[in-house]
């Protein structure tokens, strides 16, 4: 019998599933997941790490960019991960995506929760995509909604 939990929200749920996601990442640095839902199915699931054939930072136990002490959101041409995002919308079907949620939460290596917002190039894919919203976990472990589209028309 089910204790008497409260029962998660969908997007509860969902940031739920993108946080066991981020435990595949090959990451040094930081471990994201992401989940793109559309009318409350998966459509695709990403997390960060190397390209697919290319040796892993966990495996090589190298980061270039923590060698060089590069702060969050720089030089990302230095890093040899793909985001979470990236691999999400790289692997889901197009036509799915669109009008779809992504869902996206990350961890600290000491496990601390870090910021879900997705960098400038990931919401340029994000769009292109043309999935309209975006849920993620910030570095406090609050919920932050962002919707893509109209966050592009600059309203």
């Amino acid at each position: 019998m089910r204790s008497i939990a409260k029962r998660p929200g969908w997007d509860e749920y969902f940031l739920e599933i993108a946080q066991v996601v981020s435990k595949r990442s090959t990451c040094l640095r930081r471990f994201y997941g992401a989940v793109i839902v559309r009318d409350r199915v998966i459509v695709s699931t990403g997390y960060n790490g190397s390209p697919r054939g290319e040796a892993n930072c966990i495996d090589t136990d190298r980061c270039v960019r923590e060698e060089m002490k590069v702060p969050k959101g720089q030089r990302y041409e230095l890093c040899a991960a793909v985001h979470a995002e990236q691999n999400a919308i790289i692997n889901g079907d197009p036509v799915k995506m669109k009008g779809a949620t992504i869902y996206i939460a990350g961890f600290e290596h000491d496990g601390s929760f870090a910021d879900g917002q997705p960098c400038l190039l990931c919401r340029r894919m994000i769009r292109n995509a043309m999935i309209d919203r975006v849920v993620y976990i910030d570095g406090l472990g609050s919920i932050k909604e962002v919707n893509i589209q109209q966050d592009a028309d600059g309203k």
